[in-house]
C-alpha cells in the first residue's frame, strides 16, 4: 500500500497509443454494434469472468459488508493525487464486470468524456463527468477485489430485486435469510430518499466521496451520475422507486441522460487521447484542482 502522498505519474504520449497497443480495436465487428448489442451478459467478451465477477458480488456484498467497506475507504486516507493522474492509473485496469469491452478503464473514461462533448459542447462540466465517473475504479489497484469495486450496484439492506443482473447468486448471501433484510423496505422508511440507502460497495460511491469530502465544484446533477451510473435496477430497470425522493426522480433524468454515453461509447474508435489531455486538465483545474485526498 503507497504512503499517503504517494503519486504515480504517467506520461500519457507513452502510455495511450491506440495504432500500437490497441491496433484491433477498431475492426468493424468491435465498433459497429447496434444499441440492443449491449449488456448480453449471456453472450459476450468474457461470460466466465463477468459471471464470476457477479457471483462473489451477490453473495459477499451484505450490508455489514458495505459499513465496513464505506468506514475504511470513506477516511480518504489512503493517498493523494491528482484527477488526470487516476485516469492514466486505469491504463491498468480491466473492468472484469463489464460484457461489452475489454479496453483498460482509461480508453473509456475519454471515450465517454468526447462522446459527451460532441454532443453537450457548452457543458463543460458534464464532459469531465465523462472522464472521471469511473475513476472509483482505482480501489481494485490498491488491493479490493473486482467484486466490491466494478459492476452493476442495487442497495443491501432490504430484499434484492429481481431486476438485478445474476439475481440466482443472491441465495447464497446471508442476508436473504434475514427476516427484516428480506423485506421490501427492509431497514429503510417509503420514499427516505436514495441518499439514505446502502448500495452495494463499488467504485461509484467511492468517487462520490472523493468528489464531494474535496471539495470539487461539479454541479449536483453530475455528482448524481457519479453516484448512481451503476444502479441499473433503478435508472434501467424501474425499481426501487419505492425508497425514492421527489429530487431522486430529477436526478433520475440525468442519470439515463448520462447513461447514453456511458454505455454506448464503448464501441466508439480510439480517441487521440494525447492531443484531449490539454483541454481536460483545464476542466480538472476549473473543477476539481490540484492534489485530492483518496
Amino acid at each position: 500500500m503507497p504512503p499517503i502522498g504517494f503519486v504515480q505519474l504517467l506520461d500519457p504520449s507513452e502510455h495511450f497509443r491506440p495504432e500500437s497497443k490497441y491496433k484491433d480495436y477498431n475492426a468493424d465487428k468491435r465498433t459497429k454494434k447496434d444499441k440492443s448489442e449491449f449488456r448480453q451478459f449471456e453472450e459476450n467478451l468474457q461470460t466466465e469472468r463477468v459471471a464470476e465477477t457477479y457471483r462473489l458480488m451477490h453473495t459477499k456484498q451484505t450490508l455489514s459488508f458495505v459499513k465496513e467497506k464505506i468506514d475504511k475507504w470513506g477516511k480518504l486516507d489512503h493517498s493523494e493525487m491528482t484527477i488526470l493522474d487516476a485516469v492514466f492509473m486505469l491504463d491498468s485496469l480491466i473492468d472484469a464486470s463489464d460484457p461489452d469491452t475489454d479496453l483498460p478503464n482509461s480508453v473509456h473514461a475519454f471515450q465517454t468524456a468526447e462522446r459527451i462533448r460532441a454532443k453537450y459542447p457548452g457543458d463543460d462540466w458534464f464532459h469531465l463527468v465523462g472522464l472521471i465517473h469511473d475513476l472509483g475504479k482505482v480501489l481494485a489497484l490498491w488491493g479490493e477485489p473486482q467484486y466490491c469495486v466494478v459492476g452493476d450496484t442495487s442497495p443491501v439492506g432490504c430484499a434484492f430485486q429481481k431486476s438485478v443482473v445474476f439475481h440466482q447468486f443472491f441465495k447464497e448471501n446471508p442476508d436473504s435469510l434475514d427476516p427484516v433484510l428480506n423485506t421490501e423496505y427492509g431497514i429503510y422508511k417509503p420514499n427516505c430518499g436514495l441518499e439514505n440507502i446502502f448500495l452495494s460497495w463499488g467504485h461509484d460511491e467511492y468517487m462520490y466521496q472523493v468528489l464531494t469530502k474535496n471539495g470539487c465544484k461539479i454541479p449536483k446533477q453530475g455528482l448524481a451520475m457519479v453516484r448512481y451510473h451503476s444502479f441499473y435496477p433503478w435508472h434501467s430497470g424501474g425499481d426501487y422507486y419505492h425508497l425514492c425522493s421527489e429530487e431522486d426522480f430529477k436526478s433520475l433524468e440525468w442519470v439515463q441522460k448520462f447513461n447514453e454515453f456511458d454505455l454506448y461509447s464503448k464501441s466508439d474508435a480510439l480517441p487521440d487521447i494525447p492531443a484531449l489531455t490539454s483541454y481536460y486538465q483545464g476542466l480538472i483545474d476549473k473543477y476539481c484542482p490540484g492534489q485530492l485526498k483518496w
